[in-house]
Order: structure tokens, then sequence, then C-alpha cells
């Protein structure tokens, strides 16, 4: 059995990671750290584990192989850096953090503890994101020339996200920093090295972050991404639209049509592809990994993390300064 140490409640996904862990029959969670007592202390009662409430002393003396990390954004370089230290196998929420510098430092700690490192990008495991990849990788689409994903939800506009969520200096950011994320990272699996990049972000509702928020990123392939968010959608099915010179790929709620030269050889328009099974979740790969010793799994290691707070950072300064950063 795997023993995991959950690093703070902050996160809205800490819980669902924990029953995951729980469900796998693979892991024992052992301890608890969380810097908030009222909030960390009934949840590793509830886990059946030992709460602390420093992080140093849990990674000093818990029982644990491996941990997960869903502190607030900004906190995550001190606890994940800290955890390398201690020689810990680490799986994060994303984003891994704000700033590049801090990637850069994180990236360093890991690499000299040797350990096993996981972020938490589950789009990329989807059945249409693998047959996407694979179909890019295989020229099917000829030259991609755009690439279009959205993704968002009626947190901030039905009021169902805390208010913790709301708050920059522990978030880093609004919708693209956090749900924003999914496109991006996904963006950057299909489309390579990105060359420049815009943002737009407004906040219809009057938050103190970023509730509505696209970003353009012109590749080097010269393809143009295009990743849509908001914490503002009325249910909001999840899109995905690739076009090319060959071939085209529409995904709405996972109803996935697809049209090339090719095929209209034998099918007039679109047809339903056969799709491949999706992969494991990120958390499970991560323990699988931890367990086999095969290192971090293709598309969720440390360099894919530091491409994905590479776009968001340089996002974020586009709309800031109002202007198209270059790369």
């Amino acid at each position: 059995m795997l023993k995991v140490a959950m690093l703070s409640k902050w996160h809205v996904h800490a819980a669902g990671y924990a029953g995951q862990l729980k469900n796998s029959g693979k892991v024992e969670i052992t301890a608890v750290w969380d810097d908030d007592e009222a909030r960390g202390k009934p949840w590793a009662d509830e886990l059946g584990a030992v709460y602390y409430k420093d992080l140093n002393k849990l990674l000093a003396e818990a029982d644990c192989d491996a941990v997960v990390c869903d502190a607030p954004t900004t906190a995550h370089k001190d606890v994940i850096i800290a955890a390398a230290k201690a020689g810990k196998h680490i799986f994060t929420e994303k984003a891994l953090a704000p700033t590049l510098d801090e990637c850069e430092e994180i990236k360093a700690a890991i690499e000299k503890a040797g350990v096993t490192f996981v972020i938490s990008y589950p789009m990329r495991g989807l059945p249409v994101i693998q047959l996407a990849k694979k179909f890019i990788a295989e020229g099917v689409f000829g030259t991609v020339s755009m690439v279009r994903i959205r993704n968002g939800h009626s947190g901030v506009s039905n009021n169902w996200l805390p208010a913790y969520w709301y708050e920059e200096k522990d978030t880093g950011g609004g919708a693209m920093m956090d749900l924003g994320c999914h496109p991006m990272y996904t963006l950057a699996y299909l489309c390579g090295k990105p060359k420049r990049v815009t943002g737009l972000f407004t906040a219809p509702l009057g938050s103190k972050i970023d509730e509505n928020a696209v970003s353009t990123i012109e590749f080097e392939n010269g393809a143009i991404g295009v990743a849509e968010t908001s914490f503002d959608s009325y249910n909001t099915r999840e899109s995905i639209e690739i076009y090319g010179t060959d071939a085209t790929l529409l995904s709405v709620g996972g109803d996935v049509k697809f049209v090339s030269r090719e095929t209209e050889k034998y099918v007039r328009g679109f047809i339903t592809p056969t799709l491949p099974n999706p992969k494991p979740s990120p958390l499970i790969q991560f323990v699988d990994a931890c367990i086999a010793g095969t290192g971090s799994p293709e598309g969720l290691g440390i360099d894919d993390a530091l491409a994905l707070t590479e776009l968001l950072e340089n996002s974020y300064i586009s709309d800031k300064k109002n202007k198209i950063v270059v790369l």
C-alpha cells in the first residue's frame, strides 16, 4: 500500500482526491496537514489520519511515501519544495505556481530529490484529446490552423464557489488561473511551443478576480490556439474544435464529430469516430507510478507544469499591460 499525506483541504478538489485514493484499494491516507486547524483537524478525523498543523513536522514524522498538494496556489512553491526535500513523491493540483520563476525553483528541487512528480491535467486523458493527439502526430489534419477549447461554469453567477476563491493573494488569479488551466494545458499538448500570447479578462459581475477570460496563442508551427473560460456561464458544455487543411474535429459535451478529405471518399459529411479508452485519472496514474517506480507519466510531468504556467503568466501580463506578449 502506498502511504499518502494530504497537504491542505483548501482546494475544492481535495475531498474528491481523498475519495479517489481511498477507493483505489492501493493507498492508505496516513496524515493531513492544514494551516487552518478548524478545516484540517475534522478532515483528518474523517479520514482516520493524523492531523498536523506544522508542515515540517508532518514531513519529518509522518509515515508517508507521497503527498497530495491542495494548498493555495500561491503557497505551492514552499509546500512542494519542502515535500521534495523530504523525499516525498508529489501530486499537485494545477496550476503549479503563478509564475515561471517559482516553477523553475520547484523543478530544481524535484529533480535534485529524484522524486516522482505528477500534475493534475485530467483533460489530457480524455478519449477525444487522445484521438486528436494521435491524428495530429500522424498528419491526419494536414496543417493545423486553429484549435479552440472552451471550459466554463457558473461558480460566480450561481454563487457556489467558496469566498476564498476570490482572493488573488491565495489563488494567483481568477477564472483563467483555475478553470482556464484545462484549455491552456490542452492547447500546449496539441500545438507545441508557443510564440506569442494575448489575454483579455473581465469581471461582468464585479468580482475581485477575472470571471470571464479568453487567451489567444500563436504557436511556432503557425497554429492559433484559443482558450476560453468563465465563472459566469450557464450550463456550459465543454467544447473542442480542431481545424486543419485536411480535416476538422468538433466535440461538444463529449459528442465528437470528424470529417476529412479521406473520410469523404466514403461518407459525405461528418462521422462519429471510434474513440480510444480514457486514461486513468492523473491521481491514479500517480499512485501507479509511485508503486511501480516508473516516474512521471507522459504529459503530466514537471516540464508540462512549467508549460502551463508560461501561458498563464503571460496571459495575465498581456491583459494587464494591454499588449501582445512575445515569448
